[in-house]
């Protein structure tokens, strides 16, 4: 405990490693704000006009890293998944809480003709002119598609197949449960506004 401080405390998280600090909690008392005035020639008192009386406030000091949470948010989200019943390969997610997901929808085309791209980079553009991060591909099969957005903790994924030219929707994809619906293209964003909230 530092010389100036009342008392410490210390917030902790259980790494795979064991506990480790997330964030400390000092109360450093009026040593600070008697410091700077002590330097800075300024009085830094508080006039408590109630009880008719100055005096310098305690500073209670929340220490918290943003890579330390970062970490931890990461260890509690990564789920390697077993293979299903009759397959031997797994699922790799990275079930992050939407709000912290860095891509919140990711928009693909299942093929690469009939208009599907066209609608897709559309779609993106909408999301982006909401300001909701989305993320556009069209590379490799559907499913392989689903596996990095899932790797990467994208919360949503939309496609645009053969029936969105005929009657304008969408499958929209859950990353955690896998369960997809059919939404109206006019209705994505709100959709998935809706969903972040």
């Amino acid at each position: 405990m530092a010389h100036y401080a009342k008392a410490c405390s210390d917030v902790e998280y259980e790494y795979p490693w064991g506990w480790g600090e997330l964030e400390g909690v000092a109360h450093r008392t009026d040593y600070d704000l008697k410091q700077h005035e002590k330097f800075s020639g300024k009085k830094l008192t508080f006039f408590d006009s109630q009880k008719n009386v100055h005096y310098h406030p305690y500073v209670i000091e929340p220490a918290a890293g943003a890579d330390r949470a970062a970490l931890a948010f990461l260890l509690d989200s990564y789920v390697e998944e077993p293979p299903p019943p009759g397959t031997n390969e797994g699922r790799t997610v990275l079930r992050l809480h939407p709000r912290l997901a860095p891509l919140k929808v990711a928009v693909f085309p299942l093929v690469k003709k009939d208009g599907m791209p066209e609608v897709a980079r559309k779609i993106i553009a909408e999301f982006v002119k909401h300001q909701i991060n989305a993320f556009y591909d069209e590379k490799d099969t559907i499913g392989r598609r689903y596996r990095r957005q899932d790797e990467c903790g994208t919360p949503y994924c939309l496609t645009v197949d053969g029936q969105t030219s005929q009657d304008g929707s969408v499958t929209i994809r859950e990353r955690d449960s896998m369960k997809q619906e059919r939404i109206q293209v006019a209705d994505a964003v709100e959709v998935v506004k809706k969903r972040l909230a």
